[in-house]
């Protein structure tokens, strides 16, 4: 059994609430079960009850067995002195205060609903497997799933917001600065994401600023820093990419020593750090003002037409610097597209909303429901329990769940979980 059961059962009474005695057969009368607290301390806080009629108010402290007060150490622990009611699944031994006054004690083993812990054993005490309730994940409301989707997709846009915060304190809350960081990483895929994101920390962004308008440039700069200009290859675009990145770093004292090295190692062809890295470029040289159009965009159209772009010239007959191959567009695809909006875009822009004190979850969840669902391993799994995942929304939301309540066993947080535990 796992104690986060008990706080459910005590915080939502899913027990017998009638002529409940303490273990020494005091009256109690439940007034108030108090807040749950989910930092340090006791569990439930400014609780109210009366014991034979004298009223009571502090704190309750939940655990599996009663013994687990001293395993824990809260009888020298003044923050439990607190505590006016312990309450326990099973009731092993008197237990006390640091001042040696004894606390009166509550067992719930036979007063919870026989529905209620019949369930949980169902849920969380079976076999192992992918997810808790992957037997029963077909059949809960379809009202309760749609719902908890949706909170669970903000949920994972207010996380990623964090990590937003984090860069822009980093980068002195330069906006542009932080999402050239964004799809810097996204850009690069799985593979690459972190070697570009280090290339994109390598050099301030007021040096990107400065070379957005000449196309070459802005190739230099990217392929210098990551280390792809330092062979002998006698191709005139090499060379010229090699004499810009010469003055750049000459000019702007570029170092480029705590840069990632990449990785071609599985990629297909299309996704060859090349042409990403041209494609960034040219998204930079064709939008000098990205920000303010990301963020003025209203519609999944209006993003798109934004990243309707393609790599330079030369990629067009290349995807090495060494050897050609059959001309073709090296245009960003849609489902590229796709990953950068869901990845980049969506939660900046969440989070930029968010700092100008606006709703921002509305608008999100509009957009997110408009683009095509994520195509991985964790969202095929859930679409064979039940097809659910018909766009970004859900499969984003899909993988907080599986991630942050599944893989945690916090079924009890889950309002799939709370279904199921209620089922009659």
């Amino acid at each position: 059994m796992q104690e986060n059961f008990l706080h459910y059962v005590w915080q939502f009474k899913k027990f017998n609430t009638a002529d409940l005695k303490t273990t020494a057969g005091e009256t109690i009368s439940l007034l108030n079960i108090g807040q749950h607290n989910l930092n340090g301390g006791p569990d439930f806080f400014n609780a109210q009850l009366k014991i034979n009629e004298q009223l009571w108010a502090g704190n309750v402290e939940i655990h599996i067995k009663s013994s687990d007060w001293y395993v824990h150490n809260h009888e020298v622990d003044p923050a439990y002195d607190t505590v006016i009611l312990h309450v326990v699944y099973e009731h092993d031994t008197d237990i006390y205060r640091k001042n040696n006054s004894k606390i009166p004690t509550l067992e719930l083993k036979k007063l919870i609903h026989k529905n209620v812990f019949q369930n949980y054993q169902t849920l969380l005490m079976s076999p192992h497997k992918w997810i808790n309730c992957e037997n029963d994940f077909a059949d809960v409301d379809e009202f309760v799933v749609s719902n908890w989707l949706e909170r669970l997709y903000i949920e994972r846009l207010e996380r990623k917001a964090s990590a937003i915060e984090v860069l822009l304190r980093n980068s002195k809350n330069d906006w542009e600065g932080v999402l050239f960081k964004l799809l810097a990483k996204n850009f690069g895929l799985k593979v690459n994401g972190e070697a570009f994101l280090s290339m994109a920390n390598s050099f301030d962004f007021s040096i990107l600023r400065k070379s957005k308008s000449r196309p070459l440039q802005l190739e230099a700069l990217f392929f210098g820093q990551l280390g792809m200009l330092e062979k002998p290859i006698e191709n005139a675009y090499y060379l010229n990419l090699s004499n810009e990145y010469r003055f750049l770093k000459q000019k702007f004292n570029l170092s480029n020593k705590n840069v990632i090295p990449l990785q071609f190692f599985r990629l297909r062809p299309p996704n060859f750090p090349t042409i990403r890295l041209s494609q960034l470029a040219m998204l930079y040289y064709e939008h000098p003002n990205l920000f303010t159009k990301v963020m003025a965009a209203e519609t999944i159209e209006a993003l798109y037409k934004i990243f309707n772009i393609s790599s330079s010239e030369f990629w067009k007959t290349h995807f090495t610097f060494e050897k050609t191959s059959r001309a073709s567009q090296k245009t960003l695809t849609k489902s590229f597209v796709d990953l950068l909006l869901i990845n980049s875009i969506l939660p900046l822009r969440f989070c930029y909303v968010q700092q100008q004190g606006k709703p921002a979850g509305e608008s999100s969840l509009l957009m997110a429901k408009k683009l095509a669902s994520e195509q991985n391993a964790m969202i095929k799994a859930f679409n064979n329990l039940k097809p659910i995942s018909n766009s970004a929304m859900t499969s984003q939301a899909l993988i907080q769940l599986k991630t942050e309540y599944c893989d945690k066993n916090r079924c009890m947080s889950c309002a799939v979980g709370n279904w199921l535990l209620l089922k009659q």
